[in-house]
């Protein structure tokens, strides 16, 4: 799907969007400029008096909010805890008393990764780092706090700007000769836009299933991904080269498999999320301009 055509006005005007300052949020913002928005220095989310200041009875909250400082979450769990799952808890609640639906995002990384065919929303999860076990305990606070709500995973999201994967390659082909990328971890490569225009659509969709998966179709490697931005600004993506994930230890391990399954999605009569060669081709034109 291309940039979504904003819901209908009556659900316009009861959107409350939190996190708006990241990439989805700020999306959602270029969408619709005139969203009730609010970033982390406006709006904490673990602060319960804060957040049911602005929840209104009929609001539809689009939970952007998290931690996601994947490795700085192994040495500070407290603080990935608080984003993760304390944080959606308390918009859960707030939802929930207010009588308001809520749309929380979460995350592939609530699953172990070693799957061989794409995870459906029902597979058992099996998170192996504290920042995916911080993402799974705040599905099942807003399960719990909120049963009305939607939780959606999503993976590998970039907006082609800032510090994000896409954007960090067209730094490095300007600064590199050569740059080195892992090829044995798999996932979709989703556009924070497309994914934006997805919870739109959802959010005039209530009788969606209480968990999905959206991210662009198709499937890559980092180093797949890597090639296809040096190719897509006319750079030789011979530049880029294969590596293991061994090669680069991290302190959180990565997930060797991060593909989710759009059935459900489909099923549910939303419009399924382009592939991802063409969003990339979007993203790419939109930060060149």
């Amino acid at each position: 799907m291309n940039a979504a055509v904003p819901p209908a006005t009556g659900v316009a005007d009861r959107l409350l969007v939190t996190g708006a300052g990241g990439q989805v949020g700020g999306e959602l913002l270029r969408l619709i400029p005139a969203l009730r928005a609010f970033t982390r220095s406006r709006l904490d989310i673990t602060d319960r008096a804060a957040v049911e200041s602005v929840v209104r009875p009929g609001d539809i909250v689009l939970n952007c909010a998290a931690f996601t400082a994947v490795d700085r979450a192994e040495s500070e769990p407290g603080t990935a805890f608080a984003g993760n799952e304390t944080g959606p808890a308390v918009l859960a609640a707030a939802c929930a008393r207010a009588g308001a639906r809520l749309i929380h995002l979460s995350t592939d990384y609530v699953f172990p990764g070693t799957a061989e065919s794409p995870y459906e929303p029902s597979d058992p999860t099996g998170p192996t780092t504290v920042y995916g076990r911080s993402k799974l305990a705040g599905e099942r606070a807003v399960r719990e706090l909120c049963p009305q709500a939607h939780i959606v995973r999503t993976a590998w999201v970039y907006a082609g700007t800032g510090t994000d994967f896409v954007a960090t390659m067209r730094r490095l082909e300007k600064e590199r000769d050569t740059v080195s990328v892992v090829n044995d971890q798999i996932g979709s490569p989703t556009f924070a836009a497309d994914l934006a225009a997805g919870l739109l659509e959802l959010a005039a969709t209530p009788t969606a299933p209480a968990v999905l998966h959206a991210t662009n179709s198709g499937r890559a490697s980092w180093y797949d991904l890597a090639r296809a931005v040096f190719a897509g600004i006319g750079a030789d993506p011979e530049r880029v080269r294969p590596c293991t994930t061994a090669e680069f230890p991290r302190p959180a391990a990565r997930p060797a498999f991060s593909v989710l399954s759009g059935t459900a999605w489909r099923e549910a009569g939303l419009t399924p999320l382009r592939p991802w060669e063409s969003a990339l081709t979007e993203a790419l034109n939109r930060a060149a301009r």
